[in-house]
């Protein structure tokens, strides 16, 4: 895969200006994108710009992360703090997210996005308002493990990293996660299937495929 070198903003912006003119194959009133990449590569930072450039360009969007949609902890954790296929199968409440942000931004959906189920920290339902996302915006939902569920994407964003950059740009707390992410790319081969691949290797000079 060819890559070529962008920076950051530059990067939204032109990932914004595709939006523009992505029409939804099953007819939605909604672009439904997902910005897929482990936690170390930051693709909410990248999620946040696109939703900048979206908005200087007249266009609403919804900005979600998965991690506002994790499980209570007596179903994440009850194999461990640190069991990986719990992490890799059972952390997110995937049906949460089909239910509570899909759904509403389908065709016939009303555009009422719940942002949020419940907050890791508290261990509790986080009771957040559901927002209405106007027709014709776009919702950028980012964090790991995206494209295997079958979620209906408008456009598929993968932020990659090499194993050795995944390792050191993860905190030595949540190595035990890295297993995951290596069988993320071989079932799944993130890199092959996104509409648009990010390498993040370099925090400071990404490159992407255009």
């Amino acid at each position: 895969m060819r890559l070529e070198a962008i920076t950051w903003d530059r990067l939204g912006d032109r990932l914004a200006e595709r939006l523009l003119d992505v029409e939804p194959a099953d007819g939605s009133a909604w672009t439904r994108v997902a910005l897929d990449g482990a936690p170390a590569a930051r693709p909410g930072d990248l999620a946040d710009r696109v939703g900048e450039a979206l908005r200087v360009r007249g266009r609403p969007s919804l900005v979600v992360g998965t991690a506002g949609f994790l499980r209570p902890a007596s179903l994440r954790l009850e194999y461990g703090h640190q069991d990986v296929e719990s992490y890799y199968n059972g952390w997110y409440d995937t049906g949460a997210l089909w239910r509570e942000v899909f759904d509403p931004l389908g065709p016939g959906g009303d555009g009422r996005v719940l942002p949020d189920l419940w907050d890791p920290v508290t261990d509790r339902a986080t009771r957040s308002p559901r927002v209405r996302l106007p027709a014709g915006g776009a919702l950028l939902l980012h964090g790991p493990f995206l494209l295997r569920h079958w979620f209906p994407l408008d456009l598929s964003v993968h932020l990659v990293l090499t194993p050795g950059a995944l390792r050191r740009r993860t905190p030595e707390s949540e190595h035990w996660t890295l297993p995951a992410f290596a069988r993320y790319d071989e079932e799944t081969d993130p890199s092959g299937t996104a509409d648009v691949v990010v390498r993040a290797d370099d925090p400071r000079r990404p490159a992407w495929n255009g």
